[in-house]
């Protein structure tokens, strides 16, 4: 009944608060993770490095950039590597940040990268997607930053030769290595890189139906992509975005959300379609976040165009989901209609209220939903067989027959970063939950009876 009435609630579950925040900010990539360690997330974006003066407003504290993060040294700080300036930063204490000595790279243009562990070394790597200059028709490589021991970085040889937007990473198998999802543009196929231990990557993405295409075409304009348990079962899905131009062999292969068939499938995809997702142009970056509390992952979509072809008007779109994959327009009943085109967008609880707020567009919008019942989850490594962050890591919340599963990413859609806490709407459930932790290296650790409405931290212990 409760999820009834607040679908029917006309109050916009989105207030902007750019401007009371302090903040001045553009439209490119957003970061968004607690470089200080007080607990709230903060946010780098190509405006500056902003930090977040616990929910009240926000500091900036260096120049601008296009970021993802992680603690590659496992000192407690988390860094911030800029794709698009191919520069790492050391995070010092929370307030100050130096260039880190990277090796020579390849040359090279990126526009998205993620991090994690993919070796198994408890220390996180960087895949760098390489994309291309259309005017010289050069494609540029993608490549791997190794990471040796939190000391120093090697460049591992080019694993693809596609011109690549958006890289997002996930253990989508639960096999203890993470796994890496490639957003490929000019109607080259996307590729899912299988990692079968120690960074050795196999593209296998024709043969787990995640290519993200349609008869007639190899592959997709696909810009960005995002992983989530969009159907509350336990696995892993995949929401894969495209831009689609129409041209006379009929429309070039639209957004679809692919489903993960579990264990009983061997964790193969089932393709599901647009699933609501309406037909725009230039779609570009994703990012999933459940922003109503009721325990499935909504998802907000960007567009590159504010005016597309034959003057057609795109505008971001946010999509409720309504459960079985059906999703709906929620964009102007919820205060976020009217945006400018854009490759921002980002969740985090800003405020730490239990609600996901949303940076898209150059805003910061606070969430203002009516309440309903929630748990933040951090994970922390040990920073020896466990990377810091704990990315990689996915939990599951098992609420009202649903098994809600989350997982640590740094890196999603088109080179953006939600935040590393996990969220978890509970809708109704006012009672305890248990959880199941699978930590980056496959141990697996069952938590019962775990208060909800409020924070609770978990370290990985050898």
């Amino acid at each position: 009944m409760l999820a009834a009435l607040l679908a029917l609630s006309s109050a916009p579950a989105f207030a902007d608060a750019t401007a009371k925040l302090g903040l001045n900010l553009g439209t490119d990539a957003a970061c968004c993770v607690d470089l200080n360690g007080d607990g709230f997330p903060d946010l780098a974006t190509g405006s500056g490095i902003w930090l977040n003066e616990k929910g009240s407003h926000f500091t900036r504290i260096g120049d601008g950039g296009n970021f993802i993060s992680a603690d590659f040294d496992n000192d407690g700080f988390p860094d911030l590597f800029s794709w698009s300036q191919l520069r790492l930063l050391k995070n010092k204490s929370g307030r100050e940040f130096a260039d880190w000595s990277l090796p020579t790279l390849p040359p090279t243009v990126s526009r998205g990268a993620c991090a994690g562990d993919f070796n198994g070394d408890g220390f996180c790597d960087i895949y760098v997607g390489g994309y291309e200059d259309w005017d010289r028709q050069i494609t540029y490589p993608s490549f791997i930053l190794t990471n040796e021991g939190g000391k120093a970085f090697r460049v591992v040889d080019p694993v693809s030769n596609y011109r690549t937007r958006g890289v997002t990473a996930c253990d989508f198998n639960r096999d203890g290595n993470l796994d890496i999802y490639i957003s490929n543009y000019r109607l080259q196929p996307n590729q899912l890189l299988i990692n079968g231990g120690n960074a050795k990557f196999t593209d296998r993405a024709s043969e787990f139906n995640v290519v993200a295409t349609s008869p007639g075409f190899d592959g997709g304009h696909s810009i960005g992509a995002a992983w989530g348990d969009f159907d509350s079962d336990g696995n892993m899905d995949l929401f894969a975005g495209n831009f689609a131009h129409r041209d006379d062999r009929g429309d070039q292969p639209k957004s679809r959300f692919l489903r993960n068939e579990g264990p009983a499938k061997s964790y193969h995809f089932e393709d599901r379609g647009p699933s609501g997702v309406f037909y725009q142009e230039s779609y570009a970056t994703p990012a999933a976040g459940d922003f109503d509390n009721d325990g499935r992952l909504d998802l907000i979509f960007t567009t590159v165009y504010g005016t597309a072809s034959f003057g057609v008007p795109n505008f971001p779109v946010l999509y409720q989901n309504q459960g079985d994959f059906k999703f709906v327009d929620a964009t102007a009943a919820n205060g976020v209609d009217k945006l400018p085109p854009t490759y921002q967008a980002a969740w985090a609880d800003f405020n730490r209220d239990g609600l996901l707020d949303l940076v898209c567009g150059g805003k910061l919008f606070v969430n203002q939903s009516p309440a309903q019942h929630w748990l933040e989850v951090k994970l922390i490594g040990d920073g020896i067989k466990v990377n810091r962050d704990a990315i990689g890591a996915q939990v599951r919340v098992h609420s009202l027959g649903k098994l809600i599963t989350r997982q640590v990413e740094a890196g999603t859609g088109e080179g953006n970063q939600n935040d590393l806490t996990l969220h978890f709407g509970l809708g109704e459930n006012r009672k305890h939950v248990d959880l199941d932790i699978l930590w980056p290296n496959g141990r697996k650790q069952t938590v019962r009876r775990v208060h909800t409405q409020g924070l609770v931290t978990f370290r990985f212990k050898s």
